[in-house]
């Protein structure tokens, strides 16, 4: 990436900084749009992955219903921006928390997740109190072991008892078959999926047959997106992080077609031997949790120390002539813990700035 036009940006040269190539971006998210509209899903991509307005706007653009969010402050920031279909991921615990909520209710259409009664009757209180209705998903534990109730007769009464709560509205489940993503064979992945997805399915009809709504479905990650698309009874997919193309996907079983858009932009500022490089970027930077970031035009270098404000490269052949003061791309290696470090994307097309997207969610952790 040569960064040509830096000039009318002034300090924006400095690194290290965030980059989005947009061709693959928006080869990436016409590629999970279509993906999922071939199969007949709808599609609220989760927005963690890249906490901005500018983004969400344009998977709306390309054919999502929707945001999911994590938090309640996250929501508030995309409905700020207009985005009305936003599903709260995150059990809604605490007054502040519900309060903010109903208050939200009142500017866009919003959905909560709930896995007990205890969650369920301040929300419903609250809601009669402000006189809005929100929807509910009840969130079922397919298999993860994180939230949700237990399938069955727990899932149908909690069901059962939102849908005469008065200030809720009972919209159907939401389940996360996200301990089977890492599998790494094909057929136990594969097959995984199918029997988590199965049991929401199985609610979804429970759910009917007791005369209750259940007109959503929700479930999916990138990493199990192309088996989810084709699972029975699932009306809609959570996906997201696909759109940047994390290496921490890409390799995985069943995901296909998607490039690496995100990089980090840094400087080598020492090179203490002939096979070393200092990045003057850390984990403060890119976070290497998931999987470690890639070196974007030398695949010969690899990243074998990463500490706070500094990566060490090790150099191969055709790396060995890097010297102080050139620029390396880092490509991230899974956007959800890199993107929240930073506050914009610097968005690159043909090797141009195109534009500057800010990254307002980042810190809505409430």
């Amino acid at each position: 990436m040569k960064h040509l036009g830096w000039e009318a940006f002034g300090r924006r040269q400095e690194t290290p900084n965030l980059c989005l190539d947009l061709d693959r971006f928006e080869s990436n998210l016409n590629h999970m749009a279509q993906s999922i509209a071939a199969c007949h899903k709808s599609w609220r991509p989760h927005s963690k992955c890249h906490k901005s307005p500018e983004v969400a706007r344009r998977q709306i653009q390309a054919g999502a219903i929707g945001v999911t969010c994590a938090k309640v402050s996250e929501a508030e920031i995309f409905a700020e921006a207009g985005i009305r279909d936003i599903l709260i991921a995150h059990l809604p615990v605490g007054p502040a928390r519900v309060e903010r909520i109903t208050n939200l209710c009142k500017s866009a259409d919003v959905i909560v997740t709930l896995d007990h009664y205890a969650q369920a009757e301040p929300l419903a209180a609250a809601c009669v109190q402000q006189g809005v209705t929100c929807r509910a998903l009840v969130d079922v534990n397919i298999g993860m072991n994180r939230t949700g109730v237990t399938p069955g007769r727990d899932a149908l009464e909690l069901a059962r008892a939102i849908d005469q709560m008065p200030g809720l509205k009972l919209a159907g489940v939401m389940g996360y078959e996200g301990h089977a993503m890492p599998l790494m064979e094909a057929d136990a992945k594969a097959r995984t999926i199918r029997e988590s997805l199965e049991i929401l399915h199985q609610s979804r009809d429970q759910f009917l047959q007791a005369g209750l709504c259940c007109d959503i479905v929700s479930a999916g990650g990138t990493g199990s997106l192309s088996y989810a698309a084709e699972a029975p009874g699932i009306t809609e997919l959570q996906s997201g992080g696909g759109i940047f193309g994390d290496p921490f996907y890409t390799r995985m079983p069943g995901v296909s077609g998607y490039q690496p858009a995100l990089t980090v932009l840094t400087t080598i500022v020492s090179r203490p031997t002939l096979d070393r490089a200092v990045l003057d970027a850390g984990r403060k930077a890119i976070n290497g949790e998931m999987h470690v970031p890639l070196v974007k035009q030398f695949p010969d270098a690899r990243v074998i120390m990463h500490s706070a404000e500094h990566i060490v490269l090790e150099l191969g052949p055709e790396s060995r002539n890097l010297k102080i003061g050139d620029q390396v791309e880092l490509i991230v290696g899974y956007a959800d813990f890199t993107v929240p470090l930073h506050n914009e994307f610097l968005c690159f097309r043909d090797d141009r700035l195109d534009a500057i997207w800010p990254i307002v969610a980042r810190g809505k952790l409430q």
